[in-house]
């Protein structure tokens, strides 16, 4: 007699297991600033980067989420601004299924480490129209900086009570 693979658990019997899809990747706000062209294009080149991340999430209808992944650079040359360029990268994520902390996790850190290369292409694409060198910005931990950041919230609401 062969053994078939059940599906016998609560959850798998009413078709509530955790469930994560991507529905759409696209840009929702893009800038590009290069206040001291073209001044800028005839002083030596040594680059100053200044990189900001922001991360924020919404609920849609249902199980839909939005995350938005912000992305600031600032290129300076000495004191001089070369270029400021700025990409919210969003993604429609579908999740359901997860209890509080990993769906918190899934929003804060998983969404965002999809996010980051399509930002990542999305301005170095644009700082190149701008006839400056790509960027080529080195990959970012998310799981890190979530994890560095529910820590200070911690620390913060200790230190209130």
């Amino acid at each position: 007699m062969t053994e078939q693979a059940s599906n016998d658990t609560p959850a798998a019997q009413n078709g509530q297991g955790a469930q994560f899809a991507l529905q759409r990747v696209y840009v929702r706000d893009l800038s590009f600033e290069a206040p001291k062209s073209p001044e800028i294009f005839r002083q030596d080149w040594n680059p100053g980067i200044s990189l900001d991340l922001n991360t924020r999430q919404k609920r849609l209808e249902g199980d839909f989420y939005e995350v938005v992944l912000t992305v600031s650079v600032t290129v300076k040359t000495g004191e001089e601004v070369a270029f400021i360029a700025e990409v919210q990268q969003a993604g429609i994520f579908l999740i359901k299924g997860l209890d509080e902390a990993t769906m918190a996790h899934t929003l804060g850190a998983f969404c965002p480490n999809i996010l980051f290369p399509y930002a990542r292409e999305t301005l170095d694409s644009l700082v190149i129209r701008g006839t400056f060198p790509a960027l080529m910005l080195a990959p970012v931990n998310f799981d890190a900086l979530y994890a560095q950041e529910q820590a200070r919230q911690q620390g913060a609401g200790q230190s209130v009570q």
